[in-house]
This record gives C-alpha cells, sequence and structure tokens, in this order.
C-alpha cells in the first residue's frame, strides 16, 4: 500500500462577514471549479477539508506520497485556472503573520497523535 501524507494548513480571512460568507459560498460542493478539483487530483490530492471559526480556516489535506506542493497544474488551461481562482480568492485572505512573502497557507505542526500516544 501507498504511504498517504496528511497536511495541516492555516489561513486567515479578512475579518469582514459579507466576505466570509462570499468565501464559504465559492467552496460549496456547487460552486467548485471542477478545473480546479481536476488540478487536485492530478497533482495528487486525495482528500481536502477546509474547516472555519470566525475569520481563521484550517485545511487537512491527504495526498500521495509523491505530492509537491510547489507542483504547478499539468495543463496549461489547469494553470489559467488556478491563477484566476488564486487571484479572486486573495480577496477574501489574508496570510498569517507567520506566512512568507506571498504565502497562503502556511503548514502547521503536528504536536500530539492519539496512536503514538496509545502505543
Amino acid at each position: 500500500m501507498n504511504k498517504i501524507n496528511r497536511y495541516c494548513l492555516a489561513l486567515d480571512l479578512q475579518n469582514d462577514e459579507k466576505l466570509i460568507a462570499e468565501y464559504i459560498e465559492y467552496h460549496k460542493p456547487e460552486h467548485a471549479w471542477p478545473q480546479i478539483t481536476t488540478n487536485m487530483k492530478e497533482l495528487g490530492i486525495l482528500d481536502m477539508e477546509i474547516y472555519h471559526l470566525g475569520d481563521r480556516l484550517v485545511m487537512i489535506m491527504e495526498t500521495t506520497e509523491d505530492f509537491d506542493p510547489n507542483e504547478p497544474p499539468k495543463t496549461e488551461q489547469g494553470r489559467k485556472e488556478s491563477d484566476e481562482w488564486e487571484q479572486l480568492m486573495w480577496k477574501y485572505q489574508k496570510p498569517l503573520k507567520w506566512a512568507k512573502d506571498g504565502e497562503k497557507w502556511v503548514r502547521m505542526n503536528k504536536i500530539y497523535d492519539l496512536k503514538d500516544a496509545l502505543n
């Protein structure tokens, strides 16, 4: 069986109820951009969940072992729509204070795992 990697990332939204509501609307299944979903699958994202509280988001991703978060989408159309999506999302997002220049989602460090504690 292939190894599955899990990532946990955080990001903040603009602290504006209207913008947060719009952002959530964009992420409903019926509003998902098909090319963005295709890009994720092609790059090795097996599953992704985003959680929201106030103006904070937490994303949990499960990926293939060879997933590279810096790899661009595989097709020209995929890259074009990904760029459009990212540009649109910047309206709603703001980087965490720990983010590097241009970085949105920041990888969180795991500090506890029940499986490890039980062994």
